[in-house]
């Protein structure tokens, strides 16, 4: 059997295959693409040292033609081989990590929403609960418009100002949960 250029027998080499590069590689491609997803914004926010690198991830943005984007995201991967991708990847997952967050927020608030207008008045209270210093009386003007609307088949304007109004008391006095 020939051996290596280090002189091993290829059955004691002990670097990493063949396969095992390219998925390697194709994986920095792929986060390189999640890359020119992102915006300029949030791009900011993920630590890229790399001058060159951020250069290519912005050109790579305005290509429309698909051959053209394919090599660009080859670049980029082929650029990311010789940095850190463990703190940018980290980054991505903190981001994802937040909009999650925030989405459940969202959908916890609609909830409570949808709760304080089906109890009625009596609702006012599920909210006092929560938030000592909600305005009980801004709540039940807001949940007797919200009435009044549905009786008449009028959009639901006051529904959305109850979850305005939701949000900015979590925003101001935080989540008690």
């Amino acid at each position: 059997m020939p051996d290596t250029d280090d002189g091993l027998a290829p059955d004691q080499w002990e670097g990493p295959s063949k396969s095992a590069l390219k998925r390697r590689m194709l994986s920095l491609q792929q986060l390189g693409e999640t890359l020119v997803g992102l915006s300029e914004k949030q791009l900011g926010k993920v630590p890229i040292a790399d001058e060159r690198l951020l250069e290519v991830i912005r050109e790579a943005r305005a290509m429309r033609s698909h051959g053209a984007r394919r090599r660009h995201l080859q670049l980029i991967g082929k650029l990311m081989r010789d940095i850190d991708a463990d703190p940018i990847q980290e980054a991505l997952q903190d981001m994802d990590r937040q909009r999650r967050d925030s989405a459940d927020a969202f959908h916890q608030l609609e909830q409570l929403r949808d709760e304080v207008l089906a109890a009625g008045v009596a609702g006012t209270e599920l909210v006092a609960s929560r938030w000592p210093e909600a305005d009980r009386q801004q709540l039940r003007q807001l949940i007797l418009q919200h009435q009044r609307d549905t009786e008449r088949g009028k959009p639901p304007g006051a529904s959305r100002k109850l979850f305005r109004y939701l949000r900015d008391l979590q925003e101001n006095y935080g989540d008690p949960d």
